[in-house]
C-alpha cells in the first residue's frame, strides 16, 4: 500500500488475502459472540464490528491510500480508533489486535510501526484486563506474544525480500556483463578476422595481380619488337591469374592455401622462388638449414605468406638481382631470412599503412610474426641492400582471450 512496498507476487498477494480475511472472521467471531452469548450492548457491538469491517475494506480500495504512506496510516489509525471502540465494549476485539500487528508493521516505517505494535498490545492487555476486572501475567502473554510473532515475521520477510532483490540485481548484473562481454569478443573477432583477411588478399590477391601488371606491361613493351617475349609474358601472366583465382576460392572455401596442398613448407617455399625468378628479372634462390620439423598449419601459412610479401616488395621496389630465401630450423625456433642486392631504404623513414597504396607489406608481416609469438626485423640502408628475418617458435603460445578495441 505505500509507496516502499515491495511490487506484489503471488505469495504475497496470497498473504493479504489470508491477512483480510483473518480481519473479517475475527470481527464477525466478535459480533456473533455478542450476539449468541447474550453480552451487554449486543447491537451497539454488532454495529461497531460492521463499521469497523467496512472501514478497513474502504481502505484498500482507495488509490490514495495505496500510494501515500500518510493517507495508510491516517486509514491506519481510522480502523485503530475503531477497533478501541470495540475492544471498550467486548473482550472478543483482543484477537483483532494480531492482524492489526502485520498492518501496522507493514504500512509505517519501521520504528513507528514498533512503537505501534506495543502501543497496541498494551491496549490489548488493558481492554482484556478491564473486561475481567483483575490482571495477571497471563493475560499480558498472549498479546505479547502475538506481538513478538508478528515483529519476527515482518522484518524475517522484508530481509529475505532484501536478499532477494539484491540477488535478482546481481543476477541482472551478470546478464548485462555476460551480453556485453560477447559484444565486446563478437566484434574484437570480426576486427581480428578483418585484419587478418586484409593480410592474406595483400600478400596474395594484391601481390598476384601487382605480378599480372607487371607482366603485362612487360609484354607491352616487347611486342613491337620481340613477339615471342611477348608471348611468354603474356603465358606467365595467364599463370599468374590462375594461380590468384585458386586464391580466390581458396576464401570462398576456407581451405589450406594452395602452394602447401600437397607439399611441405620448403617444396611450397623453393617453388615461389622458382616462379618469381621465371616471371621476373630476379633470381631468387631457397635454402635449407638445419633438420626439418613438423610446423603447425599456422606457422607454415605465416611463413609462406611472409615470403611471397617480401619477395613481392622486392620485385617491386628493391630493383634488386638477387634475392635468397633461407629457411632455418634451429632448435625450438623457426627462421626466415630474405637478403636481396637490391637499392634498399631507410627502415625510420617509411610512411605509414596505407592499403589503398599498397603499403601493407612490412606491417602485415610484422602482424603475422607477433600473432605466433615470434618477432620480425628489417635491416637495410640505401645502396645496401635489405635483410629481412622472421623467427617463430615452433610451439605456438597460448590464446589470449580477444579485447574490445575503442
Amino acid at each position: 500500500m505505500n509507496t516502499a512496498a515491495p511490487a506484489p507476487t503471488p505469495t504475497t498477494r496470497a498473504l493479504t488475502w489470508c491477512l483480510h480475511l483473518l480481519v473479517v472472521g475475527l470481527l464477525a467471531l466478535a459480533a456473533g459472540r455478542a450476539v449468541t452469548e447474550d453480552r451487554p450492548h449486543p447491537a451497539l457491538i454488532v454495529a461497531v464490528s460492521a463499521a469497523c469491517g467496512v472501514l478497513y475494506a474502504v481502505g484498500p480500495a482507495l488509490p490514495r491510500v495505496r500510494r501515500s504512506r500518510r493517507a495508510a496510516a491516517l486509514w491506519l489509525a481510522a480502523v485503530g480508533v475503531c477497533w478501541l471502540v470495540l475492544l471498550a465494549l467486548t473482550p472478543d476485539a483482543v484477537w483483532v489486535a494480531f492482524p492489526l500487528y502485520f498492518l501496522q508493521l507493514h504500512l509505517l516505517p519501521r520504528r513507528a510501526g514498533t512503537a505501534a505494535v506495543a502501543a497496541t498490545a498494551a491496549a490489548a492487555v488493558v481492554g482484556f484486563a478491564a473486561h475481567q476486572d483483575a490482571f495477571g501475567p497471563a493475560m499480558a502473554i498472549g498479546p505479547a506474544l502475538g506481538a513478538a510473532v508478528a515483529v519476527a515475521v515482518v522484518w524475517g520477510y522484508q530481509a529475505l525480500y532484501r536478499e532477494s532483490e539484491q540477488r535478482r540485481r546481481l543476477i541482472e548484473e551478470l546478464t548485462t556483463t555476460r551480453a556485453d562481454l560477447a559484444a565486446a569478443q563478437h566484434t574484437a573477432g570480426v576486427l581480428a578476422e578483418r585484419d587478418r583477411l586484409a593480410r592474406e588478399i595483400h600478400d596474395t590477391l594484391a601481390q598476384g595481380l601487382s605480378s599480372i601488371q607487371l607482366l603485362l606491361r612487360a609484354a607491352e613493351r616487347a611486342l613491337p619488337q620481340a613477339p615471342q617475349n611477348a608471348s611468354r609474358y603474356v603465358e606467365q601472366a595467364r599463370q599468374a591469374a590462375v594461380d590468384n583465382l585458386a586464391e580466390a576460392r581458396r576464401f570462398v572455401a576456407a581451405l589450406t592455401p594452395p602452394p602447401l596442398e600437397g607439399t611441405t613448407l620448403a617444396g611450397a617455399l623453393e617453388r615461389l622462388c622458382a616462379t618469381t625468378s621465371a616471371r621476373h628479372r630476379l633470381t631468387a634462390r631457397f635454402h635449407l638449414t638445419g633438420d626439418p620439423a613438423p610446423l603447425a598449419t599456422a606457422h607454415e601459412v605465416a611463413l609462406l605468406r611472409i615470403a611471397q610479401s617480401a619477395l613481392a616488395n622486392t620485385v617491386r621496389h628493391a630493383e634488386a638481382t638477387t634475392a635468397d630465401v633461407t629457411l632455418g630450423y634451429l632448435g625450438d625456433h623457426v627462421t626466415l631470412d630474405l637478403v636481396d642486392d637490391g637499392r634498399g631504404f631507410d627502415p625510420d623513414l617509411l610512411p605509414a599503412p596505407d592499403p589503398e597504396a599498397g603499403g601493407f607489406g612490412l606491417a602485415g608481416m610484422r602482424a603475422r610474426a607477433d600473432a605466433l609469438g615470434g618477432t620480425l626485423t628489417v635491416t637495410s640502408a640505401p645502396g645496401h641492400g635489405t635483410a629481412l628475418a622472421a623467427r617463430l617458435p615452433l610451439t605456438p603460445p597460448p590464446p589470449n582471450p580477444p579485447e574490445a578495441r575503442p
